[in-house]
């Protein structure tokens, strides 16, 4: 049976919430900006990097942004850029997969320092989608980082 108006339109303003949500990521992370970046996030969200081990709660995710080795990609110039997910919904879950590239500056060009694979999870909240759990692997031809993709 086809799905109704509302339905169907409940489910592209939950798409483009999430797209929204990811799409954020990049420019906050590139702005320094770590209590927003960890807002993207629940209360006891995680953000498992892949080769740079766990982050569990905001503060932690926070502590990404604010830690060395991120401070040092900023003071050089970085981006990091996102692919627009393929988003799978499931009632107030959803889970995202896309791809991200980090650029440092370095000696007046840009270079990518890291290519990844992404899942993201995803819970609707009465503060509307947030991230369970984040999780990217390096696609350096790993079985872990393709499985993130598929």
């Amino acid at each position: 049976m086809p799905e109704s108006v509302a339905e169907r339109l409940r489910a592209l303003e939950d798409r483009e919430a999430i797209r929204d949500l990811i799409a954020r990521y990049g420019p906050l992370a590139d702005a320094g900006d770590a209590w927003a970046v960890a807002a993207l996030w629940s209360e006891d969200g995680s953000y498992a990097v892949g080769g740079m081990g766990e982050a569990r709660g905001r503060a932690a995710i926070a502590a990404l942004i604010s830690g060395p080795v991120h401070q040092s990609l900023l003071a050089d110039g970085c981006a990091h850029i996102l692919t627009s997910p393929a988003i799978d919904l499931v009632g107030d879950s959803a889970v995202a997969r896309c791809h991200s590239v980090v650029f440092r500056h370095e000696d007046g060009e840009w270079a990518p320092v890291r290519v990844s694979a992404n899942r993201w999870e995803l819970a609707r909240t009465s503060a509307g989608w947030q991230v369970t759990r984040r999780e990217n692997a390096l696609l350096d031809g790993s079985a872990a980082a393709r499985a993130l993709l598929s």
